[in-house]
């Protein structure tokens, strides 16, 4: 299953595929050095590298059906404000689905990232996506991570636990489960 999200709309920001020629929009996501560590990018590679690194991870896991990252830009003015979607992962060798979250350094701190996030977490389930994930969906955020933990918990997620990962960075992991996303939606 593909898991994406493809021309659907929130009251600000429309959801599309990643393209090539997206490319020159999000760069600028790579000069913000400070994230690097939350996600997982690697400090020795240019920010040309990088962002070729992450567009090709996100075109490979479209081809290969483990969901990916989306565009999300503001619906009025086409403006690139970053990228949003459901990811499927591994965490402590389980499969889960993810809501993944990354926004343009000049759109952080306006509230894109919880409509961006709450979206995706209601479309996933309304979808019946995390029927495939023990009726759970998941933010994995690093434990330094503050303003993306504000957003999982603004987003109705509850802590699960705490674990390292390959690299022995620490990372929460919060969640929601259909039935508390049902009591939430009645």
């Amino acid at each position: 299953m593909k898991y994406l999200m493809n021309g659907q709309e929130t009251e600000r920001l429309r959801f599309r595929l990643l393209e090539p020629s997206d490319y020159d929009s999000w760069f600028p996501f790579f000069a913000d050095q400070d994230i690097y560590r939350f996600l997982f990018l690697d400090f020795k590679k240019s920010e040309d590298e990088l962002c070729q690194f992450w567009m090709d991870k996100v075109f490979a896991r479209y081809a290969e059906d483990r969901g990916g990252m989306n565009v999300i830009e503001d619906k009025h003015t086409g403006d690139f404000i970053g990228q949003c979607g459901l990811l499927v992962q591994h965490m402590d060798g389980d499969a889960r689905l993810e809501v993944g979250y990354s926004l343009l350094p000049n759109h952080r701190g306006k509230g894109y990232a919880l409509e961006a996030a709450q979206f995706a977490r209601n479309y996933a389930f309304a979808k019946a996506y995390d029927k495939d994930f023990d009726n759970l969906i998941v933010s994995m955020i690093h434990v330094d991570n503050e303003p993306s933990i504000k957003v999982a918990k603004n987003n109705q997620m509850k802590w699960l636990k705490t674990f390292a990962d390959f690299n022995e960075e620490n990372f929460h992991v919060y969640g929601q489960t259909r039935a508390s996303w049902e009591a939430s939606v009645k």
